[in-house]
C-alpha cells in the first residue's frame, strides 16, 4: 500500500525557475514557511535561468548614466506599447507594462544589487525596431556572471537564509491537481506525484510559477499563430521538455484564466546543438549583421533585408513563410568571428566567469574558438574557400534540390559590389542599417566595418542553415497587479498567484505581440516580489 506524503507551510510555490526562488526568497525575508516544489532534478534547480544570457531590460541604472544615456520611465513605457501591439481586451498586460516601466530600476535593479548581483558596463542597442517601433535607446544590461549566476546567486541566499529551517525544497514533485476548499472556494494547496508516490501540500497562499509552455513541442504546434506561416515541422527546442505547460491546465481546471498562448517569443536564427540534451535540442545564435540572410534557394531575402537586432518577431514570421521555413546566412571567418554569438551562458564562458580582460580581448580580436566549435561540431554549419565548394556542402545539409548556385553567387557578388562603390553610391537597407548600429559604439566594437564576402584575406567562406527555435511563452494566467490569477468574471481566485512565465510574465501577456528583450528574467522577479508582498500585506490586514 502506499502511503501519501504530506506536507504543510504558509505558503506553497510550484516551479524553482527564477520566479519561483524570488518568491520564496521574499516570503522568507517576512518570516513564511514555504514549501518549494520542482518537478525537476535538483541538479536543474533555477531552471531555464541557468542557461539564459542573463539580458534584461532596465533603464536609469548606473550603466545608463555612465553611457550617457537619458532615459524615462514615460519613454520606456511609450516604446513597450508600440512595440506591444496591444489587443484592447489586453488590459492587465498593459497595466503590468506601465508597472515595470516606473519600478524597474527600485524593484528589479536596485534589489539585485543588493544581492550582489552587478552588470557588465556596456549597454546594449537591440529591438530597435525596423522603423523605429522598437527601443528607442540602449537598455539591455547584461548580468555579469549571466542568468545562470543571477540564479545560482539567490539559490545561495535561500540556502543560507536566516529563516531556511522554514524552507523545504522537494524536487522531482510534480503538481496534478491544485485543491479548493469547496466552501471558500479557497485555493489551500495542490496534489501531486513524486516518483509515483502521491503527495499533497496544504498552504493558505499556492504561487504558481511553473514556467511556460514552449518546451512541449505539441503544445506549441497547437497554439501556433498562423502569422508566422504554418507550423514548421523542423522547428527545434530550446528550452527543456519539462516546461510542457501542464500546471496551466491545473489553473484553468479551478476556474482561472490562461490567455495568449499564441503569443510566443521565438527566434529566427536556430541551429542544432552540437550536444543535445534532449530531442531537437536547439541553440539560438546572435547573427551577423554583416551576413547576407538567404532563402533556401539562394536568394537574398528582400524587399527589406533580414538583419538582427531590430525586430526579432518580423524575422520569426518572415522566416516562417521562407521556402521550407528554413534560412541561410552566409558570412566569412571574419564576419563569424567579430559578429557571431550564442544566446547562452555557457556558449558565453567570459560573461560567465567574469572574465573581463580576456572579453575585451575577444571582442577586439574576435571569438574564433567559438567558430571552430561551430564549424567542427554543429551539423547546421559548413565552410568553405569558395562558393562553388560551398554550395554542395550546403545541399547536402539541407537534403533537398532548393538551392540553386547561380542565384547564390548573384547575390553575394551584387552585395559585394555595393560595398566596393563607396557609401556615396550605397543603396541598400542593409548597408544603412550596418551604419546606423555602427553609430552606438557597445555595437561599433561588434560589427564589421561594411566587410564584402568573397575578401580573400577575411576567408574562408562559412554558411549557416538557420530554423525557428522554440524559446518563451508570452501568454498565461491572467493576473493583477498583485499576481493574484483572475477567474473569467475577472475576480481574484481566492489563494491562488502567478508569477515569472507561467502568468505571460505579468498580466497573461506583459509583451504583447512583440517584446523589447531583456523584459523575461526581469520580469520574474517583479511578478514573484508582487506575489510575495501582496500575501504579506494581505495577512497583514
Amino acid at each position: 500500500m502506499t502511503t501519501e506524503r504530506h506536507y504543510e507551510s504558509d505558503c506553497l510555490v510550484v516551479g524553482g525557475g527564477l520566479a519561483g526562488i524570488v518568491t520564496a526568497l521574499e516570503l522568507l525575508n517576512h518570516g513564511k514557511s514555504v514549501t518549494l516544489l520542482d518537478a525537476d532534478h535538483a541538479e536543474a534547480f533555477g531552471g531555464q535561468a541557468n542557461n539564459a544570457f542573463g539580458g534584461m531590460l532596465l533603464i536609469n541604472t548606473d550603466e545608463q548614466k555612465k553611457n550617457r544615456i537619458h532615459d524615462s520611465p514615460e519613454l520606456l513605457l511609450n516604446d513597450w506599447l508600440t512595440a506591444g501591439e496591444f489587443n484592447d481586451d489586453d488590459v492587465w498586460g498593459q497595466r503590468w507594462a506601465r508597472e515595470y516601466a516606473y519600478h524597474c530600476k527600485t524593484d528589479v535593479y536596485d534589489w539585485l544589487r543588493q544581492y550582489g548581483i552587478s552588470f557588465f558596463p556596456a549597454v546594449q542597442w537591440v529591438e530597435r525596431g525596423n522603423h523605429g517601433n522598437g527601443n528607442s535607446l540602449p537598455r539591455y544590461h547584461i548580468a555579469w556572471g549571466c542568468g545562470r549566476g543571477v540564479v545560482q546567486t539567490l539559490i545561495k541566499r535561500l540556502r543560507q537564509h536566516q529563516h531556511a529551517s522554514r524552507l523545504r525544497i522537494c524536487f522531482q514533485h510534480r503538481v496534478t491537481g491544485l485543491c479548493r476548499d469547496e466552501s471558500s472556494g479557497h485555493i489551500i494547496g495542490c496534489t501531486g506525484s513524486y516518483l509515483d508516490q502521491p503527495f499533497a501540500v496544504k498552504a493558505e497562499a499556492t504561487i504558481i510559477c511553473s514556467g511556460g509552455i514552449n518546451g512541449n513541442l505539441e503544445r506549441v504546434k497547437q497554439h501556433w499563430d498562423p502569422c508566422y506561416g504554418p507550423f514548421p515541422e523542423n522547428i527545434l527546442n530550446g528550452v527543456s521538455p519539462a516546461a510542457d505547460g501542464s500546471v496551466h491546465d491545473q489553473v484553468a481546471a479551478v476556474g482561472g484564466q490562461v490567455v495568449n498562448l499564441n503569443q510566443m517569443w521565438n527566434y529566427a536564427a536556430g541551429i542544432s546543438h552540437p550536444q543535445p540534451q534532449f530531442e531537437r535540442h536547439g541553440l539560438s545564435l546572435i547573427p551577423p549583421r554583416s551576413a547576407l540572410w538567404l532563402n533556401a534557394y539562394g536568394q537574398r531575402i528582400g524587399p527589406e533585408p533580414m538583419v538582427t537586432g531590430f525586430d526579432t518577431h518580423d524575422l520569426c514570421k518572415r522566416t516562417g513563410k521562407q521556402p521550407g521555413q528554413y534560412t541561410w546566412q552566409i558570412m566569412n571567418w571574419k564576419i563569424a568571428a567579430k559578429e557571431l554569438a550564442i544566446s547562452g551562458t555557457d556558449e558565453n564562458p567570459l560573461f560567465r566567469d567574469k572574465k573581463l580582460l580576456p572579453l575585451i580581448w575577444q571582442t577586439l580580436r574576435g571569438n574564433h574558438a567559438l567558430i571552430r566549435w561551430l564549424v567542427d561540431h554543429c551539423e547546421d554549419v559548413v565552410c568553405a574557400d569558395s562558393l562553388a565548394e560551398l554550395v554542395p556542402k550546403m545541399q547536402h545539409v539541407a537534403g533537398d534540390s532548393l538551392l540553386n548556385q547561380s542565384d547564390l553567387e548573384q547575390a553575394v557578388e551584387s552585395y559585394d559590389a555595393m560595398i566596393k562603390r563607396g557609401p556615396t553610391f550605397w543603396n541598400d537597407e542593409q548597408l544603412r542599417k550596418l551604419q546606423q548600429l555602427r553609430n552606438w559604439r557597445s555595437d561599433k566594437l561588434r560589427t564589421c566595418k561594411f566587410q564584402p564576402i568573397l575578401d580573400p584575406k577575411a576567408g574562408p567562406l562559412i554558411a549557416i542553415r538557420e530554423r525557428i527555435v522554440s524559446r518563451k511563452s508570452m501568454g498565461g494566467m491572467l493576473t493583477n497587479l498583485e499576481s493574484q490569477v483572475l477567474d473569467h468574471a475577472q475576480q481574484p481566485i481566492p489563494g491562488l498567484y502567478a508569477a515569472g512565465e507561467a502568468a505571460g510574465f505579468g498580466g497573461g501577456g506583459i509583451a504583447g505581440i512583440r517584446s523589447l528583450e531583456g523584459t523575461f528574467l526581469s520580469n520574474c522577479i517583479l511578478n514573484g516580489r508582487r506575489a510575495a508582498q501582496a500575501i504579506i500585506k494581505r495577512e497583514a490586514l
